[in-house]
């Protein structure tokens, strides 16, 4: 049964994707939904996840949460590291040439977009996905009517997924065919995960750790990268009514999951 589902998290994930493909002249709007989503994702799933889990430690809840939280703010510092570092800077070439006097005067800023950003934070979001189908082979391990309901909820926010993974790659330059070809090992992620709780188990501690980080992985890549882009692209109230929208969205899938 739950790899069963996790098909159908498959062409969710797709549908998604393939979505933000088909619609790129409404790519603002498009990245201004996406990052709603992930805010939404953070606020009302991984953070209810964690302080759920951290309550049914043995020790001290403080300290189970702090040490989730000291793990959101590892995510959020690795996305910023490695934007300041050559993995996801621009080549050489591209940069200015500090000894022309002429480019002096008509330096532009440099281009915070390259393909190997927008790599990087989609593979980031296609571990989450493994994840997903993970929770859902280790929910039905706990109950049928369990794993419904994780099922359900991955199935009603992997395609948010799908559109994401495909959002980053495009606005960080990678080629159509490139963003497809994330966009399948997204979809296939939470298959992978689902039949690999067939071999072992995580951690209950360890599993925290991970909401925690990919938690600030998240609101890295919705307030330093996605949002910005969007309103740098088409600024005005529909972008904005966008991101509200996409946290909307996540606020609705989060309640009827429950």
């Amino acid at each position: 049964m739950a790899l069963l589902l996790t098909v159908v998290t498959f062409f969710s994930t797709a549908a998604g994707g393939l979505f933000a493909l088909r619609h790129q002249d409404r790519l603002h709007l498009i990245l201004g939904f996406a990052a709603g989503v992930m805010l939404g994702v953070v606020a009302f799933d991984l953070l209810p996840e964690i302080a759920e889990q951290s309550s049914h430690v043995g020790g001290d809840l403080n300290s189970a949460m702090a040490r989730a939280m000291v793990a959101m703010l590892a995510g959020f510092l690795f996305l910023h590291v490695l934007e300041r570092t050559a993995l996801l800077h621009p080549p050489h070439e591209d940069l200015p040439d500090h000894g022309s006097a002429h480019s002096q005067v008509h330096r532009h800023p440099p281009d915070r977009h390259h393909p190997r950003r927008g790599l990087v934070s989609a593979l980031a979001l296609c571990a989450h996905s493994f994840t997903d189908g993970f929770a859902i082979g280790i929910a039905f391990q706990a109950g049928t009517a369990i794993g419904l309901t994780v099922a359900f909820a991955v199935i009603a926010h992997d395609f948010a997924d799908g559109l994401n993974t495909v959002t980053l790659m495009m606005v960080n330059r990678n080629s159509r065919r490139r963003s497809l070809a994330l966009l399948g090992l997204d979809a296939i992620a939470p298959v992978l995960g689902a039949a690999s709780t067939l071999f072992f188990t995580v951690p209950d501690g360890v599993l925290r750790l991970y909401l925690g980080f990919f938690a600030g992985v998240l609101l890295y890549l919705a307030t330093s990268d996605i949002l910005p882009e969007a309103h740098a692209r088409h600024p005005g109230k529909l972008t904005l009514l966008s991101t509200v929208a996409g946290v909307a969205v996540m606020y609705a899938v989060t309640r009827v999951a429950l």
